[in-house]
């Protein structure tokens, strides 16, 4: 039972991660319709970015507007493209200006481990669970409760009505994209210090993370975090006890996790389901 717990745990710290990213997959998805499948290397660079500020304290900036808004109303192959294409280039470009050698990636929290009873706790691993919540509260209390938020999500539903309002569309939209960046570089430096700073760290986290949000559905930003621990938990209980998997074959837990849910569940636990009128 002692194990149990612990690789409970463990779980729920993990997939406070991988909620994180998948929070930050949902935000984009919500803000454009686009499903991102370079926000993983989006969060690697920013962690570079991050080590880069502490390590020389040297700024660096950059913004989607140059990649994406050009091709936002293109068919959705062309999207997917362009967004596999800034994958290969944010992980190519890390790899030239910083190296593929793995770096040490210093840790917010205390590294003395916390017991209760005869559960031990590691205090980055709480620490990452507690980040995601907090993350996510801001999140909610920004799109219910001001009014860029409240224009952001206007945006989103109904671009046309929107634009009548007086709303800049274009720009609520680079904002969703920005916030989305910033909700991936936390989850980043909440990866770096577990793995090591590396240009392929995000790789693996990228696939649990559309499994949680696949899981807890695209259109639930809660749903896509409380996803994440879910898969977390369910990774590291099926490594541990189900011993033809391992922890070498844990990544096909979250395929199969996507194939379960798309199959019987597309719109996930907690997303809406869509419909149009034909």
């Amino acid at each position: 039972m002692e194990v149990f717990f612990q690789q409970v745990v463990s779980g729920l710290a993990t997939g406070g991660i991988y909620g994180s990213v998948a929070l930050a997959l949902v935000m984009i998805y919500q803000a454009t319709d686009v499903v991102n499948y370079a926000q993983g290397e989006m969060a690697m660079f920013s962690t570079y970015i991050a080590w880069t500020l502490l390590d020389k304290g040297v700024p660096y900036w950059w913004a989607e507007r140059i990649v994406i808004r050009p091709v936002e109303n293109k068919p959705i192959l062309t999207i997917v493209i362009v967004c596999i294409g800034l994958l290969v280039i944010l992980n190519s470009m890390a790899g030239w200006i910083y190296s593929y050698i793995q770096k040490p990636f210093p840790s917010p929290f205390p590294p003395k481990p916390i017991m209760l009873g005869t559960v031990v706790f590691g205090a980055h691993d709480l620490g990452a669970i507690g980040v995601t919540l907090v993350v996510l509260a801001f999140l909610y209390a920004f799109f219910r409760f001001t009014t860029l938020g409240l224009a952001m999500r206007a945006a989103a539903q109904n671009p046309v009505s929107s634009r009548l309002c007086g709303i800049r569309v274009g720009w609520m939209l680079a904002i969703g994209w920005g916030l989305a960046s910033m909700v991936g570089a936390v989850a980043g430096m909440m990866v770096a210090p577990i793995v090591f700073l590396d240009p392929n760290m995000m790789a693996g986290i990228l696939i649990y993370a559309f499994a949680s949000a696949t899981l807890g559905g695209f259109t639930s930003p809660g749903g896509a975090v409380l996803g994440g621990l879910i898969v977390g938990v369910i990774e590291n209980l099926v490594g541990t006890y189900v011993h033809f998997i391992g922890t070498e074959l844990k990544l096909t837990v979250a395929l199969a996790l996507i194939l379960v849910v798309l199959v019987f569940k597309p719109s996930g636990l907690f997303g809406r389901v869509a419909v149009h009128r034909v």
